[in-house]
């Protein structure tokens, strides 16, 4: 359930209308490359960079968010570099003077990214590696509808950290998608069991699809609509 296979990138790289390309990355780098995609950031990305008190998160930063102008880069037909980007109100990065009509989401966690790129659609993405949350159970009944809570609390114990962080990613990938910040994470209905995948409830006129993307994590895709096909690439 939600396994997928991840193919290499192929030399002649296409984005159909009716596709989803996903892009599993890597943000463990080598030292030599994480200069060289340094080199494609702006000043601001660089800015941003200086602010992160820790060397891997600052290598993390330049990793995911080098390889993302790589791969939109891809798309648009210029270097890294051109790719200029745009920033909503709260934050979600976006192509500036956007004729293409491409858009895209990116989220990491820990060593890990993905990246979804489509277009038209909106579309959003989170990733979450399953790690021990000692006040699991609180922040279910915080952020989560009431019946979500339950069927949490009803399960065995194995079994709810998964589950958990299944309704967090399907809940950030939709706000992700519209431009809402976590703030309204308790207002997205998501229906889905320990067997079946998840449904975006809140808004039926958009598609989820779960991934595992790596041992231990699991991450979501909201897209706007239906009749999409998705694609998975490895970077």
């Amino acid at each position: 359930m939600f396994q997928y296979n991840w193919l290499p990138k192929p030399l002649d790289l296409t984005l159909s209308s009716d596709e989803v390309h996903v892009w599993r990355i890597s943000l463990e780098q080598p030292e030599s490359q994480i200069q060289v995609l340094a080199t494609t950031l702006s000043s601001d990305e660089l800015a941003r960079v200086n602010r992160f008190y820790f060397p891997e998160h600052r290598q993390r930063f330049i990793a995911g968010r080098g390889i993302l102008r790589s791969i939109l880069g891809q798309y648009l037909g210029v270097e890294p570099q051109q790719v200029k980007f745009d920033y909503e109100p709260k934050g979600k990065p976006l192509l500036a003077n956007n004729h293409s009509g491409l858009q895209f989401n990116l989220s990491h966690s820990q060593n890990l990214g993905l990246c979804a790129v489509n277009y038209t659609r909106q579309i959003g993405i989170d990733l979450e590696y399953i790690r021990p949350t000692s006040d699991l159970e609180s922040l279910a009944q915080r952020f989560f509808l009431p019946q979500e809570y339950e069927l949490l609390r009803s399960l065995p114990d194995e079994q709810k950290q998964k589950i958990f962080f299944r309704y967090w990613t399907c809940k950030e990938a939709y706000l992700k998608a519209t431009g809402d910040g976590i703030a309204k994470l308790e207002e997205i209905e998501i229906a889905l069991t320990p067997t079946e995948p998840a449904k975006l409830q809140t808004s039926p006129a958009w598609s989820l699809l779960e991934l595992v993307p790596d041992d231990n994590c699991v991450a979501a895709v909201a897209v706007a609509g239906f009749g999409w096909q998705p694609k998975f690439w490895q970077y």
